[in-house]
């Protein structure tokens, strides 16, 4: 999962509003989002090859999403699968701060990376690369390569978008989030980030939407909460093209 749009008690219908895309490889083997088989519980998408997710919830509330650090200089080919972070909160039952400590205690077994956990209405972002956590209040939180609402150009799109759009009184309407999720304008140059990376991929990057041959935008999610506990997952997933070519839907009320 490469960027998130979370709006935490923004919008009077829904106290959680979470807008994310996944950035892959398109090579990369991956089942779209389902009630895993294991454990019918959790519904979240599945990395085929190292195992694992990059985004997923249980009945009962415990949430997870996973964003990389991009940091090309520091990057161990040995190290453990990110993806076994969001399984293993979803799956656990651990408190936030017991779950933090395994993070801190673990966290140079792992390539950099950001983790959202808790229960849908107490979230957590731990940064490994820094050794940093910080809770979610109020507001609305972009999260992707780099810190929690780092001034990216696209972080400081999505989260303005997302908030004007909590702000308007009427119901939500999810093509509207979608349309969020797909914009592929990539910024200027003189604004891009430093990442490491070649400036060719600094401009690829730059959009919320990526495009390109052999990487980019896999699938986009939009989950939402209720003020009566009732979940929304909706997903759309992309081929090369940027076209759609599936979708999935479930509703169902958290235990």
């Amino acid at each position: 999962m490469c960027i998130l749009f979370i709006a935490v008690n923004e919008h009077k219908d829904f106290p959680l509003i979470v807008a994310a895309n996944r950035d892959e490889f398109f090579q990369r083997p991956t089942s779209q989002s389902d009630f895993w088989f294991e454990n019918t519980d959790i519904l979240a998408g599945r990395d085929l090859q190292a195992g694992g997710t990059w985004m997923g919830i249980n009945k009962n509330g415990r949430f997870s999403a996973l964003t990389n650090v991009r940091d090309p200089h520091k990057i161990d080919p040995n190290a453990n699968t990110r993806g076994e972070l969001v399984t293993n909160f979803i799956n656990g039952q651990q408190s936030n701060q017991a779950y933090l400590n395994q993070l801190v205690d673990s966290k140079d077994n792992y390539n950099g990376y950001n983790l959202l956990f808790g229960d849908w209405h107490d979230l957590w972002v731990y940064n490994n690369h820094q050794d940093k956590v910080e809770k979610l209040g109020n507001g609305v939180f972009g999260l992707s390569n780099a810190d929690l609402n780092s001034p990216w150009p696209k972080i400081n799109k999505g989260v303005n978008n997302l908030r004007e759009y909590c702000q308007l009184d009427h119901p939500i309407d999810e093509d509207i989030l979608f349309a969020l999720l797909r914009d592929d304008t990539q910024a200027e140059d003189d604004i891009l980030p430093k990442t490491g990376v070649p400036i060719e991929w600094e401009r690829r990057l730059s959009s919320i939407f990526i495009k390109s041959e052999e990487y980019g935008t896999r699938s986009s999610t939009l989950l939402k909460i209720d003020t009566q506990n009732r979940l929304s997952w909706q997903e759309r997933t992309f081929d090369n093209k940027g076209n759609v070519f599936a979708t999935k839907n479930y509703q169902f009320s958290m235990k």
